[in-house]
């Protein structure tokens, strides 16, 4: 063959490998864009997303990930390790409280081995594959272990060499479990109560059926490591079991769990996974559901990585909160209840901090699950009716975790974007009695400091940590409740909330320009430096808090001196040193890692409070600093890799911070209709509606130097505000915008263009 024979044939397989690989991705979806590694590679010192491979439907009831740590551990899974000694069914939002409901399987050739230490077994990531309807690893002693899920369950399937004994050793994980073995039914059954923040009478009953006959079986205890073969039942702290098929098997395992009863168990197990027979039809119907809902934000144009970054994102904004309830024979909603301990009938919903996600999670899912969003706000006033609280951080119950009452800006911007599932005078009770009361639970059960709140118009310094964070939240989520009062004629609470919604110019010190402590006395905490955390802040500094006044932008601008001296402000928030001053923590904790890391001066994307600030920029009259930032943080913070995020993930908040902006808009204030306006990613992005109308995102000659809006039309009239409405978003349209390397300083400048502000001239 002479040389040039040679080149052609290498650039035609060459041809028909790339048009093989297009096929096959197109075959698969989108799907295949997501990466579940994506933030992985975290540590308690550093964290790049603090995420798990997490594989699962959406919002499903059990998720499952491979176990690389300790049991009890919250980093259940680091990329770093390169040893897994289980595969977890796991419902964990945060590794900072761990997780619950937890019970493992492990694959094992040879010798039997039920030390989790001994038995995790060694693998690369090179033989991994890690996306939300599959996963998949090969470890180096050559057993493969695949997955993929249903909402409630999932199917799994386990290859062992030849030669060798095939085992699988089920951990009843940390706390009590129950154990039962059927070997003529190939099953076994069960339950876990390992939680923490649930009534003791927690039960995770869970079935799991195998598709080969048991050789031999056993229980053993996690404690002690002691085995007691031919033992069918087990019962009390960390019992497990262990199963022995025949040599080189290719084993099938079908799981499905209840909160209810083993009965119900059983019914999950027929509904989901009793037609499967193989786990490629699993993972088929896994995939059409994961790709569906991908589908209904269909980006088109960039780079792949961007588009591997946008759908890994998308992905992960769509996991939480978690679905509690459970379907029974004849296909009725029910749950058992975190909050009482009762089953009741209809739709209950958990595992979320709304600190992290009402800024941007739930203000993209109710763009995307409306009808979802409907139960889950009736939800809320269930779970408070089952515990006296409106929940802040469930876990699957409440756990009263960071600051403020956000479970009422999630009631009112549904309420204020045509979702109205619920009472509103019920809601506006609940958050009342959440507002005047101190629950018995973290600092944002009820709320610390509510008398002196109300009392002085501030939470004081040192009687509560983060005192100042509170008070800003507080006054946030007053606005909230005088909105949806506003909104619905209750003139009681929309008097009594209009009173305090501007406390937060009690901690503004115009003579240092910052939000500060301030004491029972009225005085300013001495001694101010904005580059100290903690102490009045929460997880923060003065530059990074300076901000949340997400309702009254235009009271801010006017506090700071009007709009120069307040964009020259944010302007500093990039340019001053990324100094960090330890404060109150004492020591360098992560979120201040990640802000010095990121090399953006003291903005700190890492962690929720300053996420909103880059829009600001368009309540002032420089909207092109809006889009120029806003395309820094996405290029230069996010990828699809383990290092994919500054900071922790946070149940969907900071993936949805994301999507939103890599669509080119962002909800600063929820409770409003207005989505502020960035610079979006790509050329083209179709939004599928719910009610199945699109709304199709235009953004003509962009790429990565053209960053900035010159015009924009809105269904073919020209559009010069800086925000659209949500109604624009639901009844469909085409948002055009064309795109430059410039700024257009004309645009968008004028006071009518601005959004929502409290103080803003009546227009």
């Amino acid at each position: 063959m002479n040389k040039l024979s040679h080149i052609r044939k290498l650039c035609y397989c060459f041809l028909i490998s790339c048009l093989a690989k297009s096929a096959a991705a197109q075959k698969e979806g989108l799907v295949q864009y997501v990466n579940t590694l994506q933030g992985t590679d975290s540590k308690f010192e550093l964290s790049w997303g603090n995420t798990y491979p997490t594989t699962a439907l959406p919002y499903g009831m059990h998720t499952w990930a491979a176990q690389t740590g300790k049991n009890g551990e919250g980093w259940k899974y680091q990329y770093s390790v390169n040893t897994i000694r289980g595969f977890q069914q796991a419902h964990q939002c945060s590794p900072w409280v761990s997780d619950y409901g937890v019970f493992s399987l492990m694959p094992e050739a040879g010798e039997l081995i039920v030390d989790q230490d001994k038995r995790a077994a060694a693998f690369s990531h090179a033989n991994e594959t890690a996306k939300p309807h599959y996963y998949k690893v090969k470890f180096d002693n050559g057993i493969s272990t695949e997955m993929s899920p249903t909402e409630r369950g999932a199917h799994l399937r386990f290859s062992f060499p030849k030669g060798k004994d095939a085992y699988i050793v089920l951990d009843g994980y940390t706390k009590q479990s129950k154990i039962t073995i059927i070997p003529g039914e190939r099953k076994i059954t069960g339950y876990v109560n390992n939680q923490r923040f649930a009534p003791e009478s927690f039960r995770n009953y869970f079935v799991i059926i195998f598709d080969q006959p048991f050789e031999a079986y056993g229980t053993w205890e996690n404690k002690n490591n002691s085995i007691q073969p031919d033992a069918a039942d087990a019962e009390g702290d960390g019992k497990g079991a262990y199963i022995r098929f025949r040599k080189g098997v290719k084993v099938q395992a079908r799981v499905a769990s209840s909160y209810i009863s083993a009965e119900q168990a059983q019914v999950t197990w027929e509904r989901e996974l009793g037609e499967h027979k193989t786990l490629e039809q699993t993972k088929s119907k896994a995939a059409s559901i994961w790709n569906k809902l991908l589908g209904r934000v269909l980006v088109e144009g960039g780079t792949e990585e961007q588009k591997a970054t946008f759908y890994s994102c998308l992905f992960r904004a769509n996991l939480f909160s978690r679905q509690f309830f459970e379907y029974d024979k004849n296909g009725n909603p029910y749950y058992w209840s975190p909050y009482d301990a009762k089953v009741h009938s209809g739709y209950m919903y958990t595992d979320n901090g709304f600190w992290d996600t009402f800024r941007s999670q739930f203000p993209l899912t109710n763009i995307l699950h409306p009808a979802m969003q409907g139960r889950y706000m009736q939800a809320l006033l269930d779970a408070q009716k089952q515990c006296g609280w409106l929940p802040s951080w469930s876990f699957p119950g409440e756990t009263g975790g960071m600051v403020g009452n956000h479970s009422i800006s999630l009631l009112t911007d549904a309420w204020v974007k045509g979702i109205r599932s619920f009472n509103p005078d019920s809601a506006l009770k609940a958050y009342a009695h959440e507002a005047m009361n101190k629950g018995p639970w973290g600092g944002a059960n009820g709320r610390a400091g509510w008398k002196e709140y109300w009392q002085l118009g501030f939470v004081p310094y040192p009687e509560s940590e983060g005192s100042t964070a509170q008070t800003l939240e507080y006054a946030y989520d007053d606005f909230c409740a005088w909105q949806l009062a506003r909104m619905t004629g209750n003139k009681f609470y929309e008097e009594i909330f209009g009173r305090v919604m501007f406390n937060y110019r009690n901690v503004f010190d115009s003579t240092i320009g910052f939000m500060r402590g301030r004491r029972n006395d009225g005085s300013w905490k001495p001694d101010f430096d904005p580059y100290v955390w903690g102490g009045p802040y929460t997880e923060g500094n003065a530059w990074h808090y300076n901000w949340s006044v997400f309702h009254d932008v235009q009271g801010l601008i006017n506090l700071t001196g009007g709009d120069k001296r307040f964009t020259s402000k944010i302007d500093s928030v990039f340019t001053a040193p990324n100094t960090v001053k330890y404060g109150t923590y004492g020591t360098m904790i992560h979120e201040m890692k990640e802000m010095v890391l990121s090399g953006m001066g003291q903005y700190a994307h890492g962690n929720q409070p300053i996420q909103h600030m880059i829009y600001l920029y368009s309540y002032a009259g420089q909207p092109w600093k809006t889009q120029y930032h806003v395309r820094q943080v996405m290029e230069k913070l996010y990828n699809s890799s383990e290092k994919g995020f500054p900071g922790d993930e946070d149940q969907g908040g900071m993936s949805s911070w994301y999507v939103l902006s890599a669509l080119g808009i962002y909800s600063v204030c929820p409770g409003t209709d207005q989505y502020v306006l960035g610079s979006p990613v790509f050329p083209k992005a179709t939004i599928t509606m719910e009610n199945g109308k699109q709304f199709i995102i235009e953004a003509v000659n962009n790429n990565k130097e053209n960053v900035y809006i010159q015009s924009a039309t809105l269904n073919g009239v020209q559009h010069t505000k800086n925000y659209i409405t949500y109604s624009d978003l639901a009844n469909g349209g085409h948002l055009k915008f064309e795109m430059d390397s410039l700024p257009n300083q004309q645009r968008g400048i004028n006071e009518n263009d601005r959004p929502f502000s409290l103080s803003a001239p009546k227009r």
